[in-house]
C-alpha cells in the first residue's frame, strides 16, 4: 500500500467513523393518516443530538404542508425527497412552516432535529408537528 492510498483510506475511515456522532439516536416513524383524513398532528420531543425521521408516502403534484411548533427556537425540520442527498426544504434556513408541491411520487422524510448549539448543551425540545397532504 502506498502512502497516498493509506492516507485516502485513513481519511475515509475517519469520515465514516465520525458520522454516527452527528446523532445519538435517530428514531424512524411512518406516518399514516386516519381513514378519511388528509392530515395528522404529532406531539413528541427530542433531546441533544437525537432526531426523528417521519416517513410519508405522497404522490407527484400533491401539496404537502408541514408546520413545526416548539418553544425551543433551535428546533427545525428538513424535508428530503426519495433518493435525494440534499433536503428539498431546510427549516433552519427557510423557517418552521411550509407548503411544497411534491415533484415525484414516493416516501418523503421529514427530519426533526435540534441545531448543534442546543444539541451540544443537551437541550430537550417538546414539539407539535402538523402534516397535511392535499
Amino acid at each position: 500500500m502506498t502512502l497516498r492510498s493509506f492516507c485516502r483510506t485513513a481519511a475515509l475511515l475517519l469520515m465514516v467513523s465520525g458520522t454516527p456522532a452527528l446523532a445519538d439516536d435517530i428514531r424512524r416513524e411512518t406516518v399514516r393518516f386516519a381513514p378519511g383524513t388528509s392530515g395528522s398532528t404529532i406531539t413528541s420531543k427530542v433531546k441533544g443530538y437525537d432526531s426523528v425521521q417521519y416517513s410519508l408516502g405522497v404522490k407527484a403534484g400533491q401539496q404537502m404542508s408541514v408546520q413545526l411548533d416548539s418553544s425551543n427556537a433551535s428546533l427545525y425540520f428538513n424535508i428530503t425527497a426519495p433518493g435525494a442527498t440534499e433536503a428539498l426544504y431546510n427549516g433552519s434556513i427557510n423557517g418552521n412552516g411550509t407548503t411544497v408541491t411534491i415533484p415525484s411520487s414516493g416516501k418523503y422524510v421529514i427530519d426533526v432535529y435540534l441545531m448543534r448549539n442546543a444539541a451540544r448543551r443537551g437541550e430537550t425540545a417538546d414539539y407539535t408537528l402538523t402534516l397535511y397532504v392535499g
